[in-house]
């Protein structure tokens, strides 16, 4: 008798062992890759942001040109319009917005405004009409507050033309780091305005800045998230006009930029805007 011999394919699987080396594996190279994913979705929101500030400064000097004056920063209750005071004194109400321009010119949220998109045209815009940056966080205008004679040279209507190309005196300081870095809530009350640090510029009529993915963390951030707070204890007096800027740190992620002066005399002046 033969006997028949049933050949039976013998197949392996994963033991437990084996599924659990490689999972880890698999977990490894994911976490080496995160950081870098990270990083790179960290710089295109700096790329996108830097791009938008750029932007809104061409648009901050078309409306110049246009207009032969600066707008005031939106307030947060403008839904995007530019704000003024309700008279040339310090401010007891938030005024109507741009209809009409009041003659003095005075800005209700002169250093801790946002940019005014919706006087601009500038889009796109959030919900309630301000442009935000990469971080989904209103971006923020300030604007020189010099007058004379309680007309505010800026933002007054012929304010500018009125006191003439050598008297614009802008005021706005950046700074490379902070001016007040042991206490960085509180203003500079007296020149030197960037204390121990390097001048970038002392003569911006506006700056446009994001305050980042982290607001506020470090000195130099606390200088940007701080500017309207003051030493004299009066809320509508605005004192601090001093910003910070310089290359990303891990402390420090803002983004500040700012109108060159001479780039907007040369604009208004070429328009006819301004007599040189």
């Amino acid at each position: 008798m033969m006997l028949k011999h049933h050949n039976r394919s013998i197949q392996y699987g994963f033991s437990l062992i084996e599924m659990a080396v490689v999972l880890l594996i698999v977990a490894l190279l994911l976490g080496g890759l995160l950081p870098t994913v990270s990083s790179q979705v960290e710089q295109k929101h700096r790329n996108d942001t830097r791009k938008q500030l750029e932007e809104i400064q061409q648009a901050l000097v078309g409306f110049a040109i246009v207009n032969g004056r600066l707008p005031c920063p939106a307030s947060p209750n403008s839904n995007g319009l530019e704000s003024f005071c309700n008279t040339a004194t310090p401010c007891g109400g938030e005024a109507p917005t741009t209809n009409p321009v009041p003659a003095h010119g005075r800005c209700f949220k002169p250093y801790d405004g946002f940019v005014p998109a919706a006087t601009l045209g500038i889009t796109p815009v959030d919900s309630n009409g301000y442009t935000i940056d990469g971080w989904n966080n209103r971006i923020h205008y300030a604007i020189s507050t010099v007058n004379v004679a309680a007309v505010y040279t800026f933002t007054a209507p012929n304010g500018m033309s009125s006191v003439g190309v050598s008297n614009l005196n802008p005021d706005l300081y950046v700074c490379a780091s902070s001016p007040n870095p042991l206490t960085p809530t509180q203003t500079m009350t007296a020149p030197p305005w960037c204390g121990a640090a390097n001048v970038l510029t002392s003569m911006a009529p506006a700056v446009i800045y994001s305050t980042g993915n982290n607001s506020g963390g470090s000195a130099d951030e606390m200088a940007n998230a701080n500017s309207f707070i003051n030493l004299s204890g009066n809320p509508n007096s605005y004192e601090d006009k001093v910003f910070v800027s310089h290359d990303p740190t891990p402390t420090f992620d803002d983004i500040v930029i700012w109108i060159s002066p001479n780039i907007l005399v040369n604009r208004m002046v070429s328009a006819g805007k301004l007599i040189n």
